[in-house]
């Protein structure tokens, strides 16, 4: 089956169009809706097989990131959210979207407490909205991570640094739900970065619920679909010609979009 995406849209998210394409260019059936058509009951949640919550700054971050989107979420449409995450569906939170998403209660939702908030994504130990690549490093039970090792791909963010009490990072990590942390790598190496960006406890990078089947992660794996996307990808380029090997013809985010559309195939 090829399922159909809902990719989130409202006031202030800006990265609809790039979470379009990335489904789009892994095989799937995307849409982008507005919150407001969801709503009304335009658009039905229950047509789609994925739920997209892209990045962006929803209503501003003005009360929080992705606090104002939380709350409308949770007062017009909770019951058919949970619904859908009840179902063999799949939903995945980035940047702005895995505000929502820890904001909602949706992640982690220890031992299955959805709609209670457990952890937090907070201002990044520098106290500036940072850009740049970061390298991470996946585990876990979720499809979808499934095959994926290591990648690298760009964060955009100034409220990233993810949070929790110790009690919730020790089972966070006892029940395998650590999906993605910051590694030093060989974007970090090649750029002389840090490998942590935020100083995001545990080096977290994104998290899964106990099913897998919801991923929230800060990086922007939709921004290294292509391989001209990586900012070294000149110089991988010189050392495929002079080994002779063929030019990568997709960018290490991709992985992730695929393994959402092959979880229903």
């Amino acid at each position: 089956m090829t399922p159909r995406v809902l990719v989130l849209t409202g006031y202030g998210i800006n990265c609809d169009e790039e979470t379009r394409f990335a489904f789009e260019k892994a095989g799937a059936k995307p849409e982008i809706v507005h919150i407001n058509d969801l709503i009304d009951g335009y658009k039905k949640l229950a047509d789609y097989q994925i739920l997209a919550f892209p990045g962006g700054f929803s209503y501003g971050d003005d009360t929080g990131s992705g606090n104002a989107l939380a709350n409308k979420i949770r007062n017009h449409l909770w019951g058919k959210l949970k619904d859908f995450v009840d179902g063999d569906n799949l939903v995945i939170g980035i940047c702005n979207g895995f505000q929502v998403l820890v904001n909602l209660g949706l992640l982690p939702a220890l031992d299955k407490k959805y709609g209670e908030r457990q952890v937090a994504l907070m201002h990044n130990d520098s106290a500036r909205y940072l850009v740049r690549w970061v390298d991470l490093e996946f585990s876990g039970r979720s499809p979808w991570v499934k095959g994926i090792n290591r990648i690298s791909v760009p964060i955009a963010h100034g409220e990233g640094k993810f949070f929790a009490e110790p009690s919730v990072l020790q089972e966070l990590n006892n029940k395998g739900l650590i999906a993605a942390k910051y590694v030093k790598g060989e974007i970090c190496t090649y750029q002389n970065l840090n490998a942590n960006p935020n100083g995001s406890l545990m080096d977290i990078a994104g998290i899964t619920d106990e099913s897998g089947r919801i991923l929230g992660m800060m990086p922007h794996p939709e921004r290294a679909i292509s391989f001209t996307h990586l900012p070294n990808w000149l110089l991988l380029k010189e050392k495929c010609l002079r080994e002779n090997k063929a030019l990568p013809n997709e960018g290490p985010g991709l992985k992730i979009f695929l393994n959402g559309v092959n979880y229903f195939k």
